[in-house]
């Protein structure tokens, strides 16, 4: 699984970029019976909804694409929580 994870993040790395939006961390993990593949990102000031759906509209067909992963999954982008 670490392979697909360094290639999913290889795939959507530069696209992030040209946004100005860093990938903090790519994880595949179980959590209630459901598969999850976690992409968290962050930029410089934080990170608001409307970012993190326009990050999904590119991420989400990229990983489409790529079709890596055989199980079925919930693609979850989020922003990397700020501390105060």
């Amino acid at each position: 699984m670490e392979d697909i994870l360094k290639k999913l993040e290889e795939a959507i790395k530069k696209p992030m970029e040209d946004m100005a939006i860093a990938v903090c961390s790519i994880s595949y993990e179980k959590e209630n019976g459901y598969n999850f593949l976690k992409i968290v990102l962050d930029r410089v000031n934080g990170i608001d909804m409307d970012t993190i759906v326009e990050a999904t509209n590119v991420i989400s067909p990229i990983v489409d694409e790529l079709d890596l992963i055989d199980e079925e999954y919930i693609l979850d982008i989020s922003s990397k929580e700020r501390g105060n």
